[in-house]
This record gives structure tokens, sequence and C-alpha cells, in this order.
């Protein structure tokens, strides 16, 4: 593959904005397919959790960094990683430029060699730009804010929908206007909106996509 320095097994890149349903996708199409699955917005939340729990401020550059450098697969099997603090967190790491360059290099030896399912923001676009297959999850603001005000009240967790809504949508903003590597489609992205889907029809959808995709390859 051009572009990423990659060989191997194939990759499928997964990309979208928050409570699109883009990881569990991930992860059933991995079982799916035999492949490794890797959630790259754990690394972001990760990093931004431990600049938390140091007391340091997401936002400096310094701090963020220190804790990318001494990020270990440990950190990725934490269980506070889903909190409130840590999505707004994991956004502000995620727009320094050396955070993601400390972490680009752990993404692109993940997929090595077997091949690999990918998701995040960048995946298609930075990370393996010539990716056998992208994706672009996504849904209405409105259904994502549904999900994750959901979610959220599963785990217990008192929040407000218009709160969620705005949060998310302050997200979606941060994301998309970072200077590096915003949130979009890559140009050759398959969009698959799952606004009116449930995980199994979204899953469904998904998969007859790689198989057309690879039938023809």
């Amino acid at each position: 593959m051009k572009g990423d320095g990659r060989r191997g097994g194939p990759v499928i890149a997964i990309d979208g904005p928050a409570a699109a349903g883009k990881g569990t996708l991930a992860r059933r199409l991995a079982a799916a397919l035999d492949l490794p699955h890797l959630d790259t917005g754990l690394l972001y939340r990760a990093v931004g959790r431990r600049v938390l729990d140091a007391g340091g401020d997401p936002a400096d550059p310094a701090a963020a960094v220190r804790e990318a450098e001494a990020l270990t697969p440990a950190d990725l099997a934490r269980l506070n990683l889903r909190a409130a603090e840590v999505d707004r967190a994991a956004s502000l790491v995620a727009a320094i430029p050396a955070v993601r360059a400390r972490l680009l290099a752990f993404q692109r030896c993940f997929a090595d060699p077997r091949g690999a399912v990918l998701d995040g923001r960048d995946i298609g676009t930075v990370v393996f730009p010539d990716a056998d297959l992208k994706l672009f999850v996504t849904a209405s603001d409105e259904e994502r804010a549904r999900r994750r005000w959901r979610e959220l009240e599963g785990r217990g967790v008192a929040a407000s929908f218009e709160t969620v809504l705005a949060d998310l949508r302050a997200r979606d903003a941060r994301d998309a206007s970072r200077d590096v590597a915003p949130l979009r489609p890559a140009d050759d992205a398959i969009v698959l909106d799952t606004t009116d889907l449930d995980p199994d029809a979204a899953f469904a959808r998904a998969l007859d996509i790689v198989r057309e995709k690879f039938a023809r390859a």
C-alpha cells in the first residue's frame, strides 16, 4: 500500500463522529472477518485521562505530549475512560499535533502484519490513507445525542438530553475545525448513515459493503 507504509492483511478504516455507532460496528466487523480491532479513540481518551489524573490541563501541549509518551497498553483497559470529563479531555489532546504524531506509529503498527479494523476520526484520511475500505459512519445530531444520553443513564450518570446534545455539538465543532486531522469523510469513503438503523441493521449493511468491495477486488 502506498502512503502509510503498511504491509500485510486488509485494513478497514471506520471514521465518524461520537455516538454514530462506529465502535460497535467496528467490533462486530472485526469479529466477523477474524481481524484485530482497535478503537483509536481510546488512545486519546487514555491520554486525556492521564493528564487529568496528573492534575494537568488537556489543552497544554507539554502535559499532553508527556502523557502520550508514557502511555501503556494497560491504560487502554481502564474502566474510567468513558466519563464525561474525559470526552472533553480527549477532544482537546487530539487537537495537539505532537500528540497525534506520537500515537500514529502505534496505530499503524497495530495493523501489521494481519490487517485490522480500526475506528476513529482520521483513520481513512491520515492513519491509513490507502486503506482497503473506508467507511464514514454518521447519524443526525439528535439521534446521536439520544444514544449517548441513554448510555449515560444506563451507567447511572445524571444528565439532561439538552446538555448531552450541546456537548456533542461542541465536540463535533472542535473535531471538525482543528488544524490537524479534522473530522471529515475521506474522499473515497462510503458514507453509512445509521440514524434510522439499529445496530443489527447497520452491521448487516456494513457487511454487505465489505463483501461487495472485496468480491470486486
